[in-house]
């Protein structure tokens, strides 16, 4: 049986390099694998799926518009798996179409991405794949104090903490540091 997966974690943990190493075991076996990341996201390239690491692979975008279950049930093509990098950024439309492409067409889903934006506020993306995911898991990363980080924080070129503004901003000189809970709010109040 196929299943929705929601694979999250604050920041700079890996998600991007998870994604990337499934896709290629997938290909290693000779499975047919597609990939989706958020056209909002071009910092690397549009339509690229980047690891910090240096794995990188090309990927079809997806915009507010995409219509995930149409592309993938038309697609005349035997999927083996769809993977979703930068998942927040779909929609909860997206996120229902998604659950029904491995519910209705069989074809499991895995979805990597942040929960909250870097003042704790739920992505609707995210808010719904915590919902209708059957599988969720957190993959760890640890805050500058060595505790587990589950906030994201957008800082300044001169490090300091970002407290107003859009929740996506990824262009340009935006910069994001991953914190505990502790630390997030300890920031929070200085």
């Amino acid at each position: 049986m196929a299943k929705l997966y929601f694979r999250y974690s604050a920041m700079n943990a890996g998600k991007s390099t998870a994604l990337l190493q499934v896709a290629h075991n997938y290909g290693e076996h000779g499975r047919a694998v597609w990939i989706y990341t958020s056209a909002l996201d071009d910092r690397f390239g549009v339509g690229i799926v980047t690891s910090r690491l240096g794995p990188r692979r090309r990927a079809t975008t997806f915009d507010d518009a995409t219509d995930f279950y149409a592309e993938i049930a038309g697609a005349g093509e035997d999927l083996a798996c769809v993977l979703v990098d930068e998942a927040q950024f779909l929609t909860p439309e997206q996120v229902r179409q998604l659950h029904r492409v491995a519910h209705v067409l069989g074809v499991p889903v895995i979805c990597y991405g942040i929960r909250s934006d870097f003042l704790g506020e739920p992505f609707p993306g995210s808010a719904y794949l915590l919902t209708l995911a059957d599988s969720v898991e957190e993959l760890k990363t640890v805050c500058a104090c060595g505790k587990k980080a589950t906030m994201n924080v957008r800082i300044d070129e001169r490090g300091k903490r970002i407290t107003e503004g859009a929740q996506i901003a990824i262009e340009g000189d935006a910069r994001y540091i991953q914190q505990c809970g502790a630390c997030f709010y300890a920031d929070a109040l200085r």
